[in-house]
Formats: C-alpha cells, sequence, structure tokens
C-alpha cells in the first residue's frame, strides 16, 4: 500500500461516521446518504494526491453539490417512502427525533440542505453561500422560510429553532 493510498485510508476510517451523518441530514435517506458519501469519497479518492491537505472541506463540498445534483435530476419524480425501516431507535429522544425527520422531509433539498449546513455544520451565511454557490441573501431568505416552515408543520419543535430564529 502506498503512502497515499494509506492517508486515504486513514481518512475514510476516520471520519466515515461524521460524513455519514451528515448525509443522511442532507437526504433524510439512509440508503441515499450512503450513496452520497461513496459518491464524494470515490472523488476524492481520485484526486487525493490534490487534496491531502485539506480532503475533509473537499468530501463535505463534493457531498453538498452531488446532493443538489440529484434533487435537480429526480426533482420531477414522484418518490413513495417506504419509511423507516432499518429497526427500532434506542435513543431516549426517539419522539423528538422523528418528529424532527418528519418535518425536514417536508422541506425541500434547498432548504434542508442549507439547513443542515447553517446550524448542524455550524457554517456561517457566507460560508454556507460559498459552498452552495448561492449569494448570501438567498442563504438568508432560505433560511427564513426553512424554519418559518418547520415552525408550521412542528410547533412542539420550537425550543431547537429558537424563537428569535
Amino acid at each position: 500500500m502506498t503512502d497515499d493510498e494509506a492517508g486515504f485510508a486513514e481518512f475514510v476510517a476516520g471520519r466515515q461516521a461524521a460524513l455519514s451523518r451528515t448525509a443522511y441530514l442532507l437526504t433524510g435517506d439512509h440508503h441515499l446518504a450512503q450513496d452520497l458519501v461513496q459518491a464524494a469519497l470515490l472523488q476524492a479518492a481520485k484526486h487525493w494526491r490534490r487534496i491531502h491537505t485539506s480532503p475533509e472541506a473537499y468530501v463535505r463540498r463534493a457531498m453538498y453539490h452531488q446532493n443538489i445534483s440529484w434533487w435537480r435530476r429526480r426533482r420531477h419524480v414522484t418518490e413513495m417512502s417506504l419509511g423507516a425501516y432499518d429497526g427500532a431507535s434506542t435513543s431516549p429522544d426517539t419522539d423528538l427525533r422523528l418528529t424532527l425527520d418528519e418535518a425536514l422531509g417536508h422541506l425541500t433539498t434547498k432548504q434542508r440542505t442549507v439547513l443542515v449546513l447553517r446550524f448542524y455544520e455550524d457554517l456561517t451565511e457566507v460560508e454556507t453561500a460559498r459552498a452552495l454557490g448561492l449569494s448570501t441573501s438567498t442563504v438568508k431568505s432560505t433560511t427564513r422560510h426553512a424554519l418559518a416552515r418547520l415552525r408550521t408543520l412542528a410547533p412542539e419543535l420550537a425550543e431547537l429553532i429558537g424563537a428569535d430564529a
């Protein structure tokens, strides 16, 4: 195994769980999340020599862009959810998680992506705009509309969203 291959394998082993969590939040589906991570890691592997100094930023950006590309391709296709069939959660906050998951499922892909970057990835509005290739004002308005929609769809999430957000 070369040094490049070893470095890539070490990166994947160390960051795959965090990347998978972000991918799930972006897609809302465990299987699509796995596909998204694999597609981004494939791109990273191809360009490892160039990106090895900051691979996580590259992989995350690849995930954001790939998710948007997938959304654009399938936005005219009607999908039926099979529901959660991966097993029961053992989390004590299962009701809250299910409520949040259902509410996020009613957002557009753009709204969901902006919220994930802003509040899960903790990016600023400017960083989110740069990552998605949008203007800062578009990120602000998308965030505002997405939070308003969440307040309408799941008022019980108000404590998570915050009264002044």
